[in-house]
């Protein structure tokens, strides 16, 4: 048992003073106490707040950040940037997936992030041809996150088709591609491998309604059953036009509504983007219990366009952050783009606040770090009993944060000019940043530069 005080905290009953935690050696929380002295506790030099989920990752893009700048063709856009990623795919080796989700995750613990849930659909070599272990590379992911020390919820993903209707993959595809029976094994293997993890666990998830089968959507989800009532299923739902006006072509509907229709969505299921989602579409999907994963600046990055969250968030509908591209490493910037992007659209400030004087950065951050503890089906989000030890203590030299006390430290990490707000980061009751360094953070970088240099020599 560790003991640990912090002079204030954000515990899920609100700011508190003075709070002694106890945690155990699963790295649990099993004692909080507020208003009572340190004692012999390790005193946390600073505010206390949840760890923030990631929700949304696609780790080896954050070797493409900053690659596909440069103007395009009149149009450019997803659709164009994505023949550059096929491309870029070409030349990685397990070797080299591994090197840079390991250098992503550290810089993930850095920023805030305690946990990731990692979209995987890099399975087969270069040719297209599975390797020996069909679950190569999801198990290189599992060894970089065990390696930084960030949480995870690894969800291998299910691609068959290149659109709606079952159509054949492209050869720029060629590294995804799976049957249901192959899929199945590689999920079986990582089941097995993480079985005893206190800090990682497997989900589902069908890539896309155009890259999966209406009958292959089943079976994901029978899948998914097989594993366990609370296993998460994610998938990319209407993040861009061209992909509703497809499916629109394909069967006379929105792709929300067609999910609504012929799927059992709930609690479960964590529907990433939903950017183009109609005020009707976005009441029905918040009243299902899903979690909309949204990525501001990877959708800003790819001209995707602004989530309809007025409609979503009046109707109860459940939100939390990702990073998908990782143009952007930082859960802070994510929220206060996610609030600019309505601001920008209805031209007023503090869209998604709560209620008159209430705090917009603390509002966005404790329902962010709920619906992503929802999506990721893992016990974080929020500081309580039973929960695990995943916490931020947050750097009050940062000039930002500087006599800032509560919500108002959430307000000005998110919308003030904040460089590195964290100093110091738990997973799972483990120090794995201090003084903002990881210890792993040199040899990291050092073997990810050696790979960029390969790649883009």
């Amino acid at each position: 048992m560790s003991r640990y005080h912090a002079s204030s905290a954000l515990l899920a009953t609100g700011w508190s003073e003075n709070v002694l935690f106890e945690v155990d050696d699963a790295g649990l929380i099993t004692a909080l106490t507020p208003g009572v002295p340190a004692g012999d506790a390790e005193t946390l030099g600073g505010p206390v707040v949840p760890g923030m989920p990631c929700l949304h990752s696609t780790s080896f893009q954050r070797g493409m950040a900053g690659l596909t700048e440069k103007g395009g063709p009149q149009g450019d856009s997803f659709w164009s940037w994505r023949k550059l990623m096929y491309r870029f795919i070409e030349q990685l080796q397990p070797d080299d997936i591994e090197v840079i989700a390991t250098q992503l995750y550290i810089e993930m613990l850095r920023a805030g992030y305690t946990s990731v849930a990692e979209f995987h659909y890099l399975h087969h070599d270069v040719s297209g041809a599975p390797y020996a272990n069909r679950a190569e590379t999801s198990g290189r992911l599992l060894a970089a996150a065990q390696h930084a020390g960030i949480a995870q919820t690894l969800l291998p993903v299910l691609y068959a088709h290149d659109n709606f209707g079952g159509t054949p993959p492209t050869s720029g595809q060629r590294r995804f591609i799976n049957g249901v029976a192959d899929y199945t094994r590689i999920v079986e293997v990582l089941v097995a491998a993480t079985r005893d993890s206190r800090a990682q666990r497997i989900g589902i998830a069908p890539h896309s309604l155009r890259a999966v089968t209406p009958a292959m959507l089943a079976e994901a989800i029978s899948l998914a059953a097989t594993l366990g009532a609370d296993t998460p299923i994610h998938l990319n739902l209407s993040a861009q036009l061209k992909e509703v006006n497809d499916c629109l072509a394909w069967s006379g509907q929105r792709p929300i509504a067609w999910l609504l229709d012929h799927a059992q969505v709930d609690g479960r299921w964590c529907v990433i983007h939903a950017t183009h989602t109609e005020i009707g579409e976005a009441e029905r999907l918040a009243r299902s219990g899903v979690v909309a994963g949204l990525c501001p600046t990877s959708e800003g990055d790819l001209g995707d366009g602004f989530f309809n969250a007025v409609p979503y968030l009046r109707s109860g509908g459940r939100i939390g952050v990702g990073a998908d591209s990782h143009v952007c490493v930082d859960p802070f910037m994510e929220l206060k783009l996610f609030e600019y992007g309505q601001r920008l659209r209805f031209e007023r400030r503090n869209v998604l606040a709560k209620g008159i004087g209430e705090s917009l950065g603390g509002h966005l951050y404790r329902i962010t770090t709920a619906g992503g503890a929802q999506a990721m089906a893992q016990p974080v989000g929020s500081l309580a009993v039973g929960l695990r030890a995943d916490w931020l203590v947050l750097d009050e030299d940062d000039p930002a944060l500087a006599e800032q006390r509560g919500d108002g430290l959430l307000d000005a990490a998110i919308f003030g000019p904040a460089r590195q707000p964290v100093r110091d980061v738990m997973v799972a009751g483990r120090w794995v940043v201090r003084e903002g360094q990881h210890p792993q953070a040199a040899t990291s970088f050092r073997r990810y530069r050696a790979v960029m240099k390969r790649l883009l020599g």
